[in-house]
């Protein structure tokens, strides 16, 4: 079985985005990120820091704001209106989760489609559907680099998603669609999951529960995406019990070390996609 590693995709999509900043650093270009951290959640922060550190290594500006615990929705819709306005910001991270007296649908909607590097929003969902310019989601985004990269066609493929959210399933079935996929999805309502993943040519596993997946569910030669990430007896694990993949699934990959890898260097390139986006002429 093939191991789908996602450091190899990252690495070749940085090394291309690596050339476009290099350029644009010439003219003295800066693109500048905002990261909106509200409270203290544990992961949030790790993720800030992350983020930050990754984007700032690359070569772009960040703009960075924590606020309290206390913070008011005033407060936080502040802070997204300021940064709608600014010619220097060309993408928002809001992150979540934000505490319990801010009202984080709203904070997401309030923020411009064309800064919605994760294609959160109403409106950015309602554009890519639709075939308008918008950015999709990073996660299903980072699963198609994936499938590029190793040069795993999708068109005429029989493809089945397992999981429906706005951030992973939907959007990642829509891009295959477009890709001339047949797709079906899958979710926990799904009557005999196992009889309907026999029948995939590509699996892609979002669910966010722990093995839920094994290969005795999974049709030979198989190609399997895992994109879940849950803890399971200390440890990292997927919604694919990957070892049982061995001997039945032609490639897949692993948890840690897939998709999560490529998400974060794909959220980049969107922001230097819409620095191009607004800036035609350059």
């Amino acid at each position: 079985m093939k191991e789908l590693r996602g450091k190899a995709v990252a690495d070749a999509h940085k090394a291309a985005l690596a050339k476009k900043l290099e350029a644009l650093a010439t003219k003295q270009v800066v693109i500048t990120l905002g990261i909106l951290l509200v409270g203290d959640d544990k992961a949030a922060h790790m993720y800030a820091h992350f983020m930050e550190k990754t984007a700032r290594t690359m070569g772009f500006a960040v703009d960075r704001r924590d606020l309290p615990a206390m913070a008011t929705q005033a407060e936080v819709e502040a802070v997204i209106r300021e940064w709608n306005a600014a010619d220097t910001i060309y993408g928002v991270l809001p992150l979540m989760p934000m505490p319990a007296q801010i009202d984080s649908e709203y904070i997401v909607d309030l923020l411009s489609p064309d800064k919605d590097l994760d294609g959160l929003t109403t409106q950015s969902i309602g554009r890519v559907i639709r075939g308008k310019r918008g950015f999709w989601p990073c996660t299903p985004r980072a699963c198609i680099a994936i499938l590029d990269h190793y040069d795993i066609p999708v068109a005429g493929k029989e493809v089945v998603v397992v999981g429906r959210s706005q951030v992973v399933g939907k959007p990642v079935a829509l891009m295959l669609l477009d890709r001339n996929a047949t797709v079906t999805i899958c979710h926990s309502r799904t009557a005999d999951l196992a009889a309907k993943l026999k029948q995939a040519d590509i699996v892609i596993a979002a669910v966010g529960k722990a093995h839920v997946i094994d290969g005795t569910m999974i049709k030979p030669g198989a190609v399997v995406i895992d994109v879940g990430i849950n803890e399971l007896d200390g440890h990292t694990v997927g919604d694919v019990n990957y070892a049982s993949l061995d001997g039945i699934a032609s490639a897949a990959t692993p948890v840690p070390g897939g998709v999560g890898s490529v998400t974060t260097t794909i959220l980049l390139e969107g922001l230097c996609e819409a620095y191009y986006a607004r800036n035609v002429d350059c």
